[in-house]
C-alpha cells in the first residue's frame, strides 16, 4: 500500500496539465500576435506564416513532451492500483432473499433518493418503477410494522412526504450554515406532545444551544464580541422561552444561569463544555434528523445505504468462504443462516440474539427461543429433542413441565 501512496503522490505533483496549460496558452498568444500583425500589414502575410511555423511545430512538440510525462504517471498508477487490487469473482448464490420483492428494492432506492433530498430523480423513478409493476407484485406490498405507512410505492409519491423531507433540509440548510435554529425549535414547538412521549431531550436541547449562540456565538460572529450584550440577550430569551422547563431540566437551567457570573472568562469557567463546544451543532443536527424521522416512522440512517454498507463489509468474507468451499467441495446448505459471522460495528446491530444453552446454536425464526415455567430458555429444537412430546426436566433445575406450557419469546 505504500508504493500506491508514495505513486499517487508523485501523480498529484508531476501528473498535473498545469505545464500543459501554460505551453497552451503561451501558443494562443503567439497564434494571436501574428493575427494582429497580418491584419496591420497584409502584404507580409507569407512572411509573417513562414516565421510562425517553427516557434508553434516547438510549441506543439513541447506539449506532447508534457502530455507523455502525464501518461506514463497515470500508467504507472493504473498498473499499481491493478496490482493491489485484483479482479475477483463475486460470491455466486442460487437464492437470493429479495429476488422475489422487486418492490421491496425499489421503495428502498426511492426512500434514499427523498431523503438524499433528490426529489426530482425520486420522482423519475418511481415512475419508472410504477410503469410496468405487475398486479402480484403490487399484492406483496408489504405493510411496515409498528406504523400505518404502506410499504407499497404509491406511498412514496405523496407530496406530503416530499413536502416534509423538503422541510427537514431546509431546517439542516439553516441550522449549519446559518447557525439559525429558529425553524427547528418551531418545528419542535409544534411536534412537543409527540416528542415528550418519545422520551426526546429535543426541544430543550434546541433552547439551551440557542442560548449558548445568543451568549457567545453570534457575538464572536459579529466581529465585535460584546459578552456582556450577549448575556443580556441570553438571559431575556431565557425568561420568556425556557420556564416552562424548568420542572424537567432545572439543574440544566442552573447551570447557564450560573455561566453568567463566569461572563467575562468562560473560557476558565466551569461551564466551557457547554458554551465552547464545538461539535454542539453537528449533534444536535444529527439528532434532530434522528426524532424528525422518527416521527415519520423511519430509521436515522437510510435503509439502503446500511445495507450496502453491510454488504461491503460481508463481501470479503463471503469471497473467502467460496473459495474454501470450492476447495473442499461442499455447500452452501442453509437458506435463512450465513455459515461465518461477519464483524459488523455496533452501530449496525439492530437485533438482540440468542444462542441456545443446549445446542450451542443460535436461534432462528424457524428454530425459535422458548422459554419454561421455570423461567429458563432453550432452542425449539432443543426443546422437541428433550421433551420428545412428553413431560421432561428442565436440564438447569429440578422442575418438570409439559412442551405446550412453553412460551416462544420474540427478538
Amino acid at each position: 500500500m505504500e508504493s500506491l501512496l508514495a505513486e499517487h503522490e508523485r501523480l498529484s505533483k508531476s501528473g498535473t496539465f498545469s505545464k500543459s496549460l501554460d505551453d497552451i496558452q503561451k501558443t494562443i498568444d503567439l497564434l494571436v500576435n501574428v493575427r494582429d500583425t497580418i491584419a496591420a500589414d497584409p502584404e507580409a502575410t507569407s512572411l509573417n506564416l513562414a516565421k510562425l511555423q517553427t516557434p508553434v511545430k516547438s510549441s506543439l512538440e513541447d506539449l506532447h513532451k508534457d502530455l507523455e510525462e502525464v501518461r506514463k504517471h497515470q500508467t504507472k498508477y493504473a498498473k499499481l492500483i491493478d496490482k493491489k487490487f485484483k479482479d475477483k469473482t463475486l460470491p455466486q448464490m442460487d437464492y437470493e432473499a429479495l429476488s422475489s420483492q422487486p418492490a421491496l428494492i425499489n421503495r428502498a432506492i426511492a426512500m434514499h433518493l427523498l431523503r438524499e433530498g433528490q426529489f426530482s430523480v425520486a420522482s423519475t423513478f418511481l415512475t419508472e418503477a410504477t410503469k410496468n409493476q405487475s398486479p402480484e407484485d403490487m399484492t406483496n406490498d408489504l405493510t411496515m410494522s409498528g406504523t400505518d405507512q404502506d410499504l407499497g410505492l404509491d406511498s412514496l409519491k405523496s407530496e406530503s412526504l416530499r413536502k416534509q423531507f423538503a422541510n427537514m433540509y431546509h431546517i439542516l440548510h439553516e441550522m449549519k450554515n446559518e447557525r439559525n435554529l429558529l425553524p427547528a425549535i418551531e418545528w419542535a414547538r409544534e411536534k412537543s406532545d409527540e416528542l415528550e412521549k418519545r422520551g426526546s431531550n429535543l426541544e430543550f436541547d434546541l433552547g439551551k444551544l440557542q442560548f449558548v449562540w445568543l451568549f457567545v456565538g453570534k457575538q464572536l460572529q459579529s466581529g465585535r464580541p460584546n459578552l456582556f450584550e450577549g448575556r443580556r440577550q441570553a438571559l431575556e430569551y431565557a425568561r420568556q422561552e425556557l420556564c416552562h422547563f424548568r420542572p424537567r431540566y432545572l439543574k440544566e437551567l442552573q447551570q447557564l444561569c450560573g455561566a453568567m457570573a463566569f461572563c467575562p472568562n468562560l473560557q476558565q469557567s466551569p461551564y466551557r463544555r457547554v458554551f465552547l463546544d464545538n461539535d454542539a451543532w453537528d449533534e444536535l443536527a444529527s439528532s434532530f434528523t434522528k426524532e424528525f424521522c422518527a416521527l415519520l416512522g423511519l430509521s436515522a440512517e437510510s435503509p439502503l445505504y446500511i445495507a450496502a454498507t453491510a454488504g461491503a463489509i460481508a463481501l470479503p468474507h463471503f469471497s473467502k468462504l467460496q473459495v474454501i468451499m470450492k476447495d473442499k467441495r461442499t455447500e452452501w446448505t442453509t437458506l435463512h443462516e450465513i455459515p461465518v459471522e461477519v464483524p459488523l460495528p455496533p452501530s449496525y446491530r439492530f437485533h438482540s440474539i440468542f444462542v441456545c444453552p443446549v445446542s450451542k446454536e443460535q436461534t432462528t425464526d424457524q428454530n425459535p427461543p422458548m422459554m419454561m415455567p421455570c423461567g429458563h430458555v432453550v432452542a425449539n429444537e432443543s426443546l422437541e429433542r428433550l421433551s420428545k412430546g412428553n413431560r421432561f426436566k428442565c436440564p438447569y433445575c429440578p422442575n418438570e413441565s409439559h412442551p405446550r406450557d412453553a412460551m416462544r419469546i420474540y427478538m
